[in-house]
């Protein structure tokens, strides 16, 4: 059994849930003590368990320590099953997060399966449901995934109530994401999230982005969706494209933060990662990763920040599969390599 200490690094819940996902995906029993041991509030919480429950039903496994609040954790996986699985967070906590970790345990999947949950689908500190279905999921649909999601109804903090679906159907095998010279980035494109809130918060939001991506030389296509969600709530998403890749970045809205803040900000932080050259933004390199590792052939990008999250993946990934990386400064920008494995 392979024993992960989730206190490495920066010691949140990214250790668990990658974890987990490779302990189905590669069929290794784990153990993981120190369950996020830097955060206020350590062990497991409603979303780590809701997740461990879902990947514990995708592959029949056998876990021991599966309470809120437990500091440790077994996980021995069986194979993956197919079906149809519907999980309830019960809080806000965040669903696109476990549906990263479930499509990541489900690659080998023989058969198509299906996961519906309810909980927060734009919440703090985890990627928007845009960023996962707009920059996310295209990236490693083009590494050859096979996933579809779909969004019901959003949800924000502190109630929830968003709904969602993830369908992962069989992958015939991985590609290398090799995209190691800068991109020509021309368009954003950007959603407009929000529910309880007056128009003007969104068209000011709107506003800022246009003004925001015309003084970078990008045209801006952004769209303004309003719902009616159990809580108040509202953020954007922006993202580029080329053929290669794609770049993006997501700004949630919070009392007090102006709203032509929140949509010049997102501009500002996609803007900064074009004009540095890079080709993965410094979220989406951390969950595109584990499936660099699992692609035997050399994958490679640029990034403009290497964060702890980057590495305490790379970290990770490594107690899995003893791949070697190459890390290295190249001005504004940092060099990622996942060298070929041997075979």
């Amino acid at each position: 059994m392979l024993t992960i200490d989730g206190s490495n690094g920066e010691g949140g819940g990214q250790i668990l849930r990658t974890a987990i996902a490779y302990s189905v995906y590669t069929h290794t029993p784990i153990e993981i003590t120190n369950i996020r041991a830097k955060r206020p509030i350590p062990g497991l919480r409603p979303q780590h368990y809701t997740a461990i429950s879902c990947m514990q039903a995708l592959c029949n496994a056998e876990v021991t320590g599966l309470a809120i609040g437990s500091p440790t954790i077994q996980f021995s996986p069986g194979e993956v099953r197919t079906g149809t699985y519907t999980f309830d967070i019960g809080t806000a906590g965040n669903i696109t997060l476990i549906f990263q970790a479930c499509l990541l345990g489900a690659l080998k999947t023989t058969g198509p399966l299906t996961i519906n949950l309810t909980g927060g689908t734009d919440v703090l500190w985890a990627p928007s449901w845009d960023y996962f279905a707009h920059v996310f999921l295209p990236l490693v649909k083009r590494m050859g995934v096979n996933a579809e999601a779909s969004l019901k109804k959003r949800g924000y903090y502190p109630r929830g109530g968003g709904e969602a679906s993830l369908t992962i159907s069989p992958s015939t095998s991985l590609q290398p994401f090799v995209v190691e010279t800068p991109e020509t980035f021309t368009v954003i494109d950007g959603i407009i999230h929000s529910s309880g809130l007056p128009e003007h918060v969104a068209a000011r939001m709107k506003h800022a982005i246009i003004k925001e991506a015309t003084a970078a030389s990008l045209e801006a296509r952004v769209q303004v969706e309003t719902m009616t969600s159990p809580s108040v709530g509202t953020g954007v998403t922006v993202w580029s494209s080329t053929d290669r890749t794609i770049l993006g970045a997501a700004v949630l809205g919070e009392r007090r933060l102006p709203a032509e803040q929140v949509g010049r900000t997102a501009v500002q932080r996609l803007v900064a990662d074009i004009r540095a050259g890079a080709t993965l933004d410094q979220y989406s390199v951390d969950q595109v990763l584990p499936y660099m590792v699992a692609c035997p052939q050399r994958s490679a990008c640029l990034i403009r920040e290497c964060s702890s999250h980057t590495k305490t993946n790379i970290w990770l990934l490594q107690q899995f599969q003893p791949r070697r990386f190459e890390l290295s400064s190249q001005g504004v920008l940092w060099r990622l390599v996942v060298e070929a494995a041997d075979l």
